[in-house]
């Protein structure tokens, strides 16, 4: 059985940026509500030309590069989003049509802000099971189109995005760098995040949200680090769902990586959803805040209420 190895990351955010002063403009809020609730300063928001796919493809296609693969050599693409406007063709055969590939499998995941991590631990099983050698995993979700813009306990929140990884077939038997996955849900609190109703609306009950999160997912991160055979001090990065400043700091804390540099890409690009985690790890990547082999736990949770994480080795 081969292990799998993400070789590549790369990630895209439309061109207009939203800020809180702007967002004052709009609703009744002002910068220093939001940063002081949510920790966001800007949000990038994509224009009515430029759909789901089209973010996906631009993040896919700098992974593609930085891997040194063409679109022809995809096995497998795996589309984490819950803001697909159409049932059919799903965003994976969107994508696979941008980008000109052959013929790959085409699969969408949509478990929403845990969405990326689940997609990579999907990829990583069809790999290892023999399924695909090599595959594109991309996290992409434009919450602009579901956000009622009059609502500013919502609003401030959300940003456009795109993030991929390209996952690869390593040597059979080796540890090549992505790490079992620890994955779950709590169905009993499904209704704390969704995006429902017609047209579909974004809404969470963001209190209920934080406590669970900062209570229970600690033990659950921690879990995910065990099963890669390290412990949280052992991480040199972390990188949660990007929520919420108020959730992402005291979570990476009680998850004990103190020696680990922390993603906040929330800051600048609000919560994204499904395209938080590849964004803000792409963006540590190129920034050569971690290097090669450096061990990373992502770790989504959010809609359904669901959750999954694994470690894995930076390209």
């Amino acid at each position: 059985m081969s292990g799998s190895r993400i070789t590549a990351v790369g990630h895209y955010q439309p061109a207009r940026v939203l800020t809180n002063e702007d967002l004052a403009g709009m609703v009744d809020t002002s910068d220093a509500w939001i940063t002081s609730r949510v920790g966001i300063r800007t949000r990038h928001i994509a224009g009515p030309d430029e759909p789901v796919d089209e973010l996906a493809a631009h993040a896919a296609a700098k992974a593609l590069a930085a891997a040194g693969r063409t679109p022809d050599e995809i096995d497998l693409v795996l589309v984490a989003t819950s803001t697909a406007t159409d049932r059919s063709p799903n965003m994976a055969a969107r994508v696979a049509a941008r980008l000109g590939m052959p013929g790959p499998a085409v699969m969408d995941v949509n478990v929403v802000c845990a969405g990326f991590t689940h997609a990579l631990a999907t990829a990583d099983h069809a790999v290892r099971a023999g399924g695909a050698e090599r595959v594109l995993v991309i996290g992409a979700d434009k919450m602009s189109d579901v956000t009622d813009w009059t609502d500013r306990t919502t609003c401030v929140l959300v940003g456009d995005g795109a993030g991929a990884a390209v996952v690869e077939a390593g040597a059979p038997g080796a540890d090549n760098g992505i790490g079992p996955v620890l994955w779950g849900s709590v169905p009993e609190m499904g209704n704390a995040v969704r995006i429902e109703g017609t047209p579909p609306r974004f809404a969470q009950e963001g209190q209920s949200v934080y406590r669970w999160a900062t209570t229970r997912l600690p033990e659950f991160a921690r879990r995910a680090c065990e099963k890669a055979g390290l412990g949280p001090e052992d991480l040199a990065a972390v990188v949660l769902h990007q929520a919420n400043l108020r959730i992402v700091e005291p979570l990476a804390r009680r998850i004990g990586a103190v020696n680990a540099v922390v993603a906040r890409d929330v800051v600048d690009s609000g919560n994204t959803s499904a395209a938080s985690i590849p964004l803000a790890f792409s963006k540590l990547v190129e920034q050569g805040t971690v290097t090669s082999g450096d061990p990373v736990l992502l770790f989504g949770f959010g809609g359904n209420l669901s959750y999954a994480g694994q470690v894995v080795r930076c390209p």
